[in-house]
């Protein structure tokens, strides 16, 4: 059995061997969407013992109830009980999804996580926190568990488009900046072609790993991880109810720009800080046009899990290298906040 419940290296089928060989099961699926069939799924296949593959459909659009139907009535007929394993090998979306319906399915059953994209190997896959889209709003359905194992491949990393790097980028610059500047310090010196994929997601894993063992169910400290979401996730789902989706590593980097002006506007960061994370995220993702009327962002940010009553509640960095949260923002502070972002 391994050692850790997560481990890294550069083969997943080596990692997936090694879990395989100290574990029985009854019965094994594994669940893919159409993209991870194609590149990701051939890389473990010869690793496998006899098991059922599950497909779904790729996308945030379908991370919703009607996708877990298909996915229980699948596991239904095909018999699986209480000791089955279902391995998911896919991005954030698809271990999201996965996870939920392993840990929803006869009130639960084992899941292991195969992530294959950046997004999913540095934030995703670590923490347990699983779930789906409902009525438009990002994870508004879920819970926690923690899968059996997470296995990072980052072989995997070598089938994705340019794009789903860069937005797996986004959360390895927020976790830099409300955690460690020096390491902000290193990231910022290179453009995103340049960067040691391996030795950061190391690094991504061991400082969400520590936060999540410390509080697991989001009570206090682990609030800091959702710097750039409360902008970002309200922002992903404006652009996915007008059909015209955006990454999720995309929203999150047009959130850490305006939370960190609001957190400037709070005294909390310099304005040479703010213009130094403003400069290099523009560098990487350029910029999206947002909506020039924000009330459907602010809407969707009013729906937001970490909100208290009608307080809309952010986490902030304060100075580069560490965070806090629960830190109310109004609503001017919010459309402020684009209106900086629209200027750089």
């Amino acid at each position: 059995m391994l050692s850790e419940p997560i481990a890294i290296q550069s083969d997943p089928a080596e990692l997936l061997h090694h879990f395989l060989k100290a574990k029985v099961y009854s019965k094994m699926g594994v669940l893919m969407d159409e993209n991870t069939r194609q590149h990701c799924y051939p890389l473990v296949r010869k690793t496998l013992p006899d098991h059922h593959s599950i497909e779904v459909l790729a996308g945030e659009e379908n991370k919703t109830l009607a996708t877990c139907s298909t996915v229980w009535s699948r596991l239904t007929e095909l018999g699986f009980d209480r000791h089955s394993l279902l391995i998911v090998v896919g991005g954030g979306v698809l271990g999201d999804l996965g996870g939920f319906c392993a840990a929803t399915y006869k009130r639960g059953i084992d899941f292991l996580l195969l992530p294959t994209t950046l997004l999913a190997q540095v934030d995703a896959s670590v923490g347990g926190k699983l779930g789906i889209d409902f009525l438009h709003y990002k994870n508004h359905i879920g819970l926690f568990q923690e899968p059996t194992a997470t296995l990072i491949g980052t072989d995997f990393l070598k089938t994705l488009p340019k794009r789903e790097i860069r937005s797996g980028f986004a959360e390895i610059i927020k976790h830099c900046l409300i955690s460690d500047q020096a390491m902000w310090d290193i990231i910022r010196d290179k453009d995103m072609d340049h960067q040691d994929w391996q030795s950061l997601t190391r690094h991504s894993v061991k400082f969400k790993s520590s936060i999540v063992k410390e509080d697991p169910k989001e009570a206090g400290l682990r609030k800091i991880l959702n710097f750039g979401h409360t902008v970002g996730h309200a922002v992903e789902s404006y652009f996915l109810t007008k059909g015209n989706r955006i990454f999720h590593g995309e929203a999150i980097a047009i959130g850490m720009i305006c939370e960190s002006f609001i957190g400037q506007t709070k005294g909390m960061i310099s304005e040479e800080e703010l213009a130094q994370i403003s400069s290099y995220i523009k560098s990487v993702y350029g910029k999206i046009a947002l909506p020039v009327q924000t009330e459907s962002i602010l809407d969707l940010m009013a729906q937001d899990k970490k909100n208290k009553g009608d307080k809309i509640l952010l986490a902030l960095p304060k100075g580069i290298g560490k965070a806090v949260w629960d830190v109310e923002a109004s609503n001017k502070e919010i459309v402020d906040s684009f209106g900086y972002y629209a200027s750089l």
